[in-house]
């Protein structure tokens, strides 16, 4: 069984944890105790708040329900054909629209449940987590990158909020995506709040099940937003010939999966996630990708980015930063700093390594989306020491950035 990754609730809600570096991109230690736990009742006030994004533009977001008909839920086939909940974020005229809601009570609610918090920390102070996105903001003109995001196992879509408003601020339209039954709890149309089955499911060994489902639920969200009757009012915006795809943990994992079905995904990103088979010998075809992750999956570390370092064929990168752990690439690893828990096994502080996460992420697609030339992925900077650029393993080269 794939456990659920205690150790992301425990990093938001001030608890001291024992994570391993990196013992793997889907499943965790058990965090330890709380040295000195608080009540709901005790607890200050909190106030939660993501850093804004960089870029020129405000940022608006959409959130849109899809169902696969095609499909059953390969969790829970009872319940009918397989659903999605994306949010949209897409760059929008500064002053429209209203604030966006981080995660809905129940969801917080459930986040800390899951983990015997629910005493501990008020799940209100995780859903009114403050962000930048506004609902009915109006867009901008043109046509503009779209990027996929998928989470970790376990994990709702919120956890990359950070990231997705970041690259809409510069100017994309981002969908990250909420697998039905992959999260701990997800709201979906009809006031329900689907929890992790696949949590419960899945076994050791067998993760490529899930990869594989979600390269299928990944070209679909491609196609209800690209194709002729769109799922999005603001579907227009997206310019079908640049499309991106990233994800964190096992989400890094399908992304590498779905890139290897659906040629139309032309650059992507693994952020700390192992490779379970998703990578084709055959690589992909000369697309661009990016390997983001801590120092566990050096080489010789994780023998699986090894393999999938080998079998890429374009222009790659392998950066790890110093400091961090699997959390760091995620929006805990803030809201974590912000409760003042500073993690032993992540000593680079939560804030940093979002910068860094951005920076280098917001390159990459910049780069291959776009065609904006971006000096930060040519090598190391003094500005940023934290950042490793990994050297081949042996037997193998880098090619040359295009």
């Amino acid at each position: 069984m794939i456990t659920f990754p205690r150790a992301a609730t425990a990093a938001l809600l001030a608890l001291s944890l024992s994570l391993p570096v990196a013992a793997s991109g889907t499943a965790f230690a058990a965090p330890a105790p709380a040295s000195a736990p608080i009540s709901a009742a005790s607890a200050p006030a909190v106030h939660l708040e993501l850093p804004r994004p960089t870029g020129p533009h405000a940022v608006g977001r959409s959130v849109v329900h899809l169902v696969d008909k095609s499909r059953r839920d390969p969790w829970v086939p009872r319940s009918g054909a397989r659903e999605l909940m994306l949010s949209l974020y897409y760059p929008a005229h500064r002053g429209s629209g209203r604030p966006a809601a981080y995660m809905t009570t129940d969801e917080a609610r459930l986040l800390l449940a899951a983990q015997h918090l629910e005493n501990k920390v008020p799940a209100q102070a995780v859903s009114a987590t403050r962000t930048s996105a506004r609902t009915g903001a109006r867009p901008v003109g043109g046509r503009h990158p779209l990027v996929v995001l998928s989470p970790g196992f376990g994990l709702p879509r919120t956890t990359l909020t950070l990231l997705a408003e970041e690259l809409a601020g510069r100017g994309y339209v981002v969908a990250t995506v909420d697998h039905a039954y992959e999260a701990v709890g997800s709201a979906f149309p009809g006031g329900r709040t689907l929890t992790c089955v696949a949590c419960e499911t899945v076994k050791p060994g067998r993760e490529g099940i899930v990869t594989e489902n979600r390269a299928r639920d990944l070209s679909f969200v491609i196609d209800r937003l690209t194709g002729r009757h769109p799922a999005w009012k603001y579907a227009r915006m997206i310019d079908p010939k640049r499309i991106g795809m990233a994800g964190h943990s096992i989400g890094g994992d399908s992304t590498a999966s779905t890139m290897a079905s659906d040629r139309r995904i032309r650059a992507g990103v693994n952020m700390d996630g192992m490779f379970h088979g998703s990578l084709p010998a055959s690589g992909l075809q000369g697309r661009p990708f990016l390997l983001l992750g801590n120092a566990g999956h050096r080489p010789g570390q994780d023998a699986t980015w090894d393999e999938g370092w080998s079998r890429l064929d374009g222009w790659k990168r392998w950066l790890t930063f110093s400091g961090t752990n699997h959390l760091s690439f995620l929006d805990l690893s803030v809201l974590a700093a912000q409760l003042g828990v500073h993690d032993p096994s992540a000593p680079l502080p939560g804030p940093r390594a979002a910068q860094l996460t951005r920076s280098y992420v917001g390159a990459f697609f910049d780069r291959h989306l776009r065609g904006i030339r971006e000096p930060l992925l040519d090598g190391p900077t003094a500005a940023n020491p934290e950042v490793r650029f990994e050297p081949a393993p042996a037997g193998d080269s880098d090619r040359p950035a295009s």
